[in-house]
C-alpha cells in the first residue's frame, strides 16, 4: 500500500510541477479576474496546502491555516511548491500507515488535482496548452 500511495504522490509532484514549468515567468503574475489568486499564489496555497493537510488530516494534529507570504517568480515558486511535495513524500515514508492516514492522504492530493485543475485553465487562458496528464 505505501508504494502504491508513493507512486500516486510522485504522479501527482511530476504533474504539478509541469503545469508550473508550462506557465512562462512573465505571466507567473496573470489572474484571470481580480478575485482570484495570480498564478504563482494559486501553486503557493498548493504547496503550503500540501504541508496543512498533512498535519490536520494524515497526522491529525490540529493547525491554524496561517500561509506565509506568497511566494513570487517562478523559480521560488517552484522550488516552494516541490519543497513541499519532497516532505510529504519523507514523512509519509516514515510514516505507520492507518485509516486515517491514508484517508488523509488522499485527502490532501485531491485538494493538489482541485488547484492544480485550476493552473491548467490558467495555462489555456494564455493560449498555452497544459503538459499531457500520465498517470
Amino acid at each position: 500500500m505505501k508504494t502504491q500511495l508513493l507512486t500516486t504522490l510522485e504522479n501527482a509532484r511530476n504533474y504539478t510541477l509541469a503545469v508550473a514549468e508550462s506557465m512562462p515567468e512573465k505571466n507567473y503574475d496573470f489572474k484571470p479576474v481580480p478575485a482570484v489568486w495570480t498564478f504563482a499564489g494559486l501553486l503557493h496555497h498548493i504547496g503550503y496546502g500540501i504541508g496543512w493537510w498533512e498535519e490536520n488530516y494524515i497526522r491529525q494534529q490540529s493547525s491554524d491555516w496561517n500561509p506565509p507570504t506568497a511566494t513570487t517568480g517562478k523559480a521560488a515558486t517552484i522550488a516552494y511548491l516541490d519543497g513541499a511535495f519532497a516532505a510529504l513524500k519523507k514523512n509519509m515514508e516514515s510514516l505507520p500507515l492507518s485509516e486515517q492516514a491514508i484517508a488523509g492522504f488522499y485527502a490532501t492530493i485531491d485538494h493538489v488535482t482541485h488547484h492544480r485543475g485550476q493552473a491548467t485553465i490558467y495555462l489555456r487562458m494564455k493560449d498555452i496548452v497544459p503538459p499531457e496528464y500520465i498517470y
